[in-house]
């Protein structure tokens, strides 16, 4: 019997780090039946961070997907990291969810990671709920945290429970409940079975002002997506709570609103009315548009996949994991179905693909399976020419759904193996982590022997060297991490290139004209762009060689050596001889032109600007922000948070940040905590890239 689509939830978890994503995961794991004992973070035994390094270090850094059931719904749940230096985690993960769960820390509030994987979720339209975590901490301020996803991610939050209490056990009014504003009554979670039994009693007397101002509030919200539900407002009537559920997952569907829940994950305190807002406000795949392709042949020609077992299969690689049986490729399927032994097409590669096995995926371990539909999270093994963001299709119907983007690499570091055997290790190893992971990067330096790998931060480029020395016993000599630069062009020039020679006993002419112009940091990718000036500007032959060739030599990139951003290249025209031009030739005066411009339009070398939050006590608020601009660090913000805590926000270059941790630490006699992400490239000082022209 074929599954009910809408009875599926595909959902991921997202947070900032250590605002209890994985707390979070377990609990609802445990309460759905699927665990029968709650993992602690600590103490390395949740479900989800089953990799060595997570236990060791309690953090997560590679998502991992569980499926359970909550209310004769199948939810399956990728918990992703928190850390910024595995954002790619969490977009490529963001990329094929339904539905998200935001945890915020009801101490720490808006975090600066926090924003950074909301506005991911924006930007891949994903509907979401809230749940305002740690409500037993000193400093938890809920009502704080609801105004600042207000201000600062530009929401419109929906309170649907509220706390009872605030703060730790040994407060007077400590947290010990919640207040749901649907049924209005207040909610108990026994500590005897760990929060399993939860008891529903009426709303105490001193909070049943507040509970109706702001039970009033969600309602007031909700009555601008309802007919229904101003009707019986203004005839003074309380709506029913399955009227208002079903108006506010209507909103949060369409992004007008976000329902805010708040709790205790550790706990065990308002973790199932969270379950509940999965199942009751976030979408099933029927409740979504029809995912977006085009025609792999003609470009211009829209396609879109509903998501039914009837249409024709579609499919996108969002992750690949390395394995000792083979890499295992998951899938989202977003229509069709997919039956084990059988053959699909990668259209960006024009490839058939065999599919020997299906698995069915929770955390480490893993079922079989023949058939998977519509709406599936799925694992594939045997595929040979497929990575990450490729589409899948049936090849008699292909589409082209839109790949991952991710973000350009900041950091490097040169490993040198022992000898000759422990290269080519070396370089199947490398090759593997490539395909697991798309912001690793690797490239060899075969003056020095020296191979040199990049990543999204010094965690990022720790744990790989860990994963090298310790999981795969490599001999290597590793150094100190390296900023990476990139470099663009200091103004447009236009510039004529000239092949006229003989190569080969055959005379060869190409003229080629182009124009090298630097477009604005800080929009767009930032990659290079090669273009033709129209149609006609050359036959079509030869501009199909220019154009190659123009891109294989920004690839290479700049005069110093890195590789080149914020360029755009545009074929401008050329000469043709009747018969001494062929695409050698083009491609000689293109290379020709290339070289030229970028002597003329002189050179930039930009380096990566970190965006840093520093949360600090007050007392030493005067001494982080010296030591920041000591480190040519610009401060954008600072603002309160909690009592006795400043928050200070700024920009600065990663190469004045090497150790910024320890530092900071010492500063604050180790009471500061702070976050770094890649925010952009900007020029370097002259005196940086004079250094490399000495």
């Amino acid at each position: 019997m074929p599954r009910d689509i809408h009875t599926l939830r595909n959902i991921g978890i997202i947070a900032h780090i250590d605002a209890g994503k994985t707390t979070l995961t377990e609990r609802m794991l445990f309460y759905s039946g699927r665990i029968h004992r709650v993992g602690q973070v600590d103490d390395g035994t949740t479900e989800t961070d089953f990799d060595v390094e997570e236990r060791e270090r309690g953090i997560t850094i590679y998502s991992a997907c569980v499926t359970f059931s909550w209310k004769e719904m199948q939810i399956n749940l990728i918990d992703t990291p928190g850390h910024v230096d595995f954002t790619a985690e969490v977009e490529r993960s963001l990329r094929v969810l339904d539905g998200g769960v935001v945890v915020f820390s009801a101490r720490e509030g808006v975090e600066a990671q926090s924003e950074t994987v909301w506005r991911q979720a924006d930007k891949y339209h994903v509907p979401r709920i809230a749940f305002i975590n740690k409500m037993d901490r000193e400093g938890a301020d809920f009502f704080a945290v609801v105004k600042e996803i207000e201000d600062r991610l530009e929401a419109k939050p929906v309170p649907v429970t509220l706390p009872i209490g605030c703060g730790p056990p040994h407060m007077p009014d400590a947290f010990r409940g919640i207040i749901d504003l649907v049924e209005m009554k207040a909610l108990r979670f026994l500590p005897e079975g760990e929060g399993t039994q939860v008891v529903q009693e009426e709303i105490p007397a001193g909070l049943q002002e507040e509970a109706q101002f702001w039970r009033s509030h969600l309602l007031d919200q909700l009555s601008h997506h309802s007919d229904e539900l101003i009707e019986l407002l203004l005839a003074d009537q309380s709506p029913p709570p399955d009227l208002i559920r079903r108006v506010l997952r209507q909103a949060t569907i369409h992004h007008r609103v976000t329902p805010v829940f708040c709790g205790s994950a550790l706990d065990g305190i308002g973790v199932q009315p969270v379950m509940d807002g999965v199942v009751d406000y976030l979408p099933s795949p029927a409740d979504l548009p029809p995912v977006e392709g085009m025609d792999p042949e003609k470009k211009d020609r829209k396609l879109t996949r509903k998501p039914d077992p009837e249409e024709p299969f579609c499919g996108l690689v969002f992750k690949v994991v390395a394995d000792r049986h083979g890499d295992i490729f998951w899938v989202r399927v977003y229509s069709g179905q997919l039956k084990a032994n059988s053959r699909v097409l990668n259209p960006g590669k024009n490839k058939r693909e065999n599919i020997p096995q299906l698995w069915r995926i929770q955390a480490e371990e893993r079922e079989q399976t023949q058939m998977v539909e519509a709406g599936d999270i799925i694992g594939l093994i045997g595929l040979h020419h497929s990575t990450t963001g490729d589409t899948l299709c049936d090849p008699k119907h292909p589409i082209l759904l839109e790949s991952i983007q991710f973000p350009e690499t900041v950091i490097s570091m040169a490993v040198e193996p022992e000898n000759a055997v422990e290269r080519k290790k070396l370089n199947q190893v490398l090759e593997m982590l490539k395909r697991q992971d798309p912001t690793f990067r690797t490239q060899e330096n075969e003056e020095t022997g020296q191979t040199l790998i990049s990543g999204m931060g010094e965690l990022h480029l720790e744990i790989i060297k860990h994963r090298l020395i310790r999981d795969f016993k490599l001999n290597v000599r590793v150094h100190k991490p390296k900023v990476s630069y990139r470099e663009t062009i200091e103004k447009a020039v236009e510039v004529t290139g000239l092949c006229h020679r003989q190569w080969g006993g055959q005379n060869l002419f190409a003229e080629v004209r182009i124009r090298m112009e630097p477009t604005p940091i800080g929009q767009g990718t930032g990659k290079v762009e090669v273009l033709p000036g129209g149609p006609d500007v050359l036959p079509p032959e030869f501009l199909g060689a220019v154009l190659e060739e123009l891109q294989e030599q920004a690839l290479g990139g700049g005069t110093l050596g890195f590789p080149l951003l914020h360029v755009r290249i545009t074929v401008l025209g050329g000469q043709v001889h009747a018969s001494d031009s062929n695409v050698t030739a083009f491609r000689m005066a293109a290379n020709d032109a290339f070289h030229k411009a970028l002597h003329q339009a002189g050179v930039v070398l930009l380096e990566p600007i970190m965006r840093i939050e520093v949360s600090v006590p007050d007392e030493h608020v005067g001494d982080i922000v010296s030591d920041l601009q000591q480190r040519r660090a610009v401060i954008t913000r600072t603002h309160s948070r909690g009592r006795n805590m400043t928050v200070v926000e700024a920009r600065a270059p990663l190469a004045n940040l090497f150790g910024y941790s320890n530092a900071m630490r010492g500063l604050s006699q180790g009471r500061a905590s702070c976050t770094l992400e890649p925010c952009a490239y900007g020029p370097a000082p002259p005196e940086v890239a004079q250094s490399f022209l000495l």
